[in-house]
């Protein structure tokens, strides 16, 4: 039984340790932030990965949070410092471990990722 994912085409970098991207854990293995993309290796080639909406990166809306890593004035998006996390339908920033969703007036908190070591 084969399972579908989406392969990243053209992609000469080499992700793995000390590759400059971030690297979080990601079910059993690995992924690496990279322009807007969760790459993860495999079988040589790198596939398109994406959080899991669950119970522990949910998608709901918070009213906000309490959080110190940007001001209330902080607008996330293309170039706003923090690394984008593709996050089941939509996009997510992360802000010190964890996961931010940009939603009118306020950030949504969609759970923590595991930074990989």
């Amino acid at each position: 039984m084969s399972t579908q994912h989406e392969i990243h085409e053209n992609h000469p970098h080499q992700h793995g340790k000390d590759c400059g991207h971030t690297a979080i854990v990601h079910n059993d293995h690995t992924d690496y932030l990279h322009d807007g993309h969760l790459h993860s290796l495999h079988d040589g080639h790198i596939d398109e990965h994406k959080l899991e909406v669950n119970s522990a990166n949910p998608a709901d809306c918070t009213n906000g949070h309490e959080c110190d890593g940007h001001g209330p004035e902080h607008k996330h998006g293309a170039d706003c410092g923090h690394e984008a996390v593709p996050h089941g339908d939509h996009v997510d920033y992360l802000v010190n471990g964890h996961l931010h969703h940009p939603d009118g007036d306020h950030c949504d908190n969609h759970g923590t990722v595991q930074l990989a070591s």
